[in-house]
């Protein structure tokens, strides 16, 4: 049978995945929040002691699936191996730091809660954003009552901090 009528994976061998590059630029630390490491320590002991020998179970089946577990793993322990775990400010908590959650009120009076964290503990789902982020960056240094400039994709505002807290 000609090679044009086989499948690419008749080899056996897993696919070759690109490995996860971090989302920090060159230089930049990777700082988290105790919170943060925690759950990525959390994650990553989820993989390597459930989810990994699960998918090893299954044998050739979950090739992809345990490539996909792998993988993470890797990036995780990278990632918690040069984490720089940042705790709070000491009070009086005036200026916005990194770990900060910091209630906005836009111009027309809604109020949104963002907390500032690391680039591997983002979750926008959660109103958890990257200090390297626009909206973080916007806010890191900003004080009680400041109003700050920020320009979301439907137009330009002025976010006045009415709430700067620590976990």
């Amino acid at each position: 049978m000609s090679k044009a009528f086989t499948k690419e994976d008749d080899t056996g061998d897993a696919p070759v995945r690109p490995r996860l590059v971090s989302p920090l630029p060159p230089g930049a630390r990777n700082y988290l929040t105790p919170g943060g490491a925690r759950r990525l320590r959390e994650e990553l002991a989820r993989l390597a002691e459930v989810e990994r020998p699960a998918f090893l179970a299954q044998g050739a089946g979950a090739r992809e699936e345990l490539a996909r577990v792998e993988q993470r793993i890797a990036y995780l322990e990278q990632s918690l191996r040069s984490a720089e775990v940042t705790a709070p400010p000491p009070p009086p908590h005036e200026v916005v730091r990194f770990g900060a959650r910091v209630t906005v009120r836009d111009p027309a009076g809604a109020a949104t809660t963002y907390q500032i964290v690391g680039v591997d503990e983002a979750d926008a789902d959660r109103h958890e954003v990257s200090w390297l982020s626009p909206i973080g960056r916007a806010l890191l240094n900003a004080r009680l009552g400041q109003k700050v400039p920020f320009r979301f994709p439907g137009g330009a505002a002025l976010l006045e901090v009415v709430r700067i807290e620590y976990a």
